[in-house]
């Protein structure tokens, strides 16, 4: 089974799920506060779902994500 996740959304919510914030994501992987919400918009596009802790539990629950 495939990822629904592309690399960067995943590296993006592995750090998300480390308590960085937006700005803090941006700098550590060299892109723009606006790519990284993008990014976080597109996969809870993906997910149908409406706020980023909704989308990291259901990426818990899919097994895309582990703490």
């Amino acid at each position: 089974m495939s990822s629904i996740l592309t690399k960067r959304e995943k590296e993006i919510f592995e750090l998300l799920i480390q308590n960085k914030s937006t700005s803090e994501i941006a700098s550590i992987l060299y892109i723009s506060e606006k790519t990284v919400r993008n990014h976080i918009s597109n996969v809870m596009g993906k997910l149908s779902v409406k706020g980023r802790a909704h989308a990291v539990c259901e990426l818990l629950r899919m097994k895309e994500l582990t703490l």
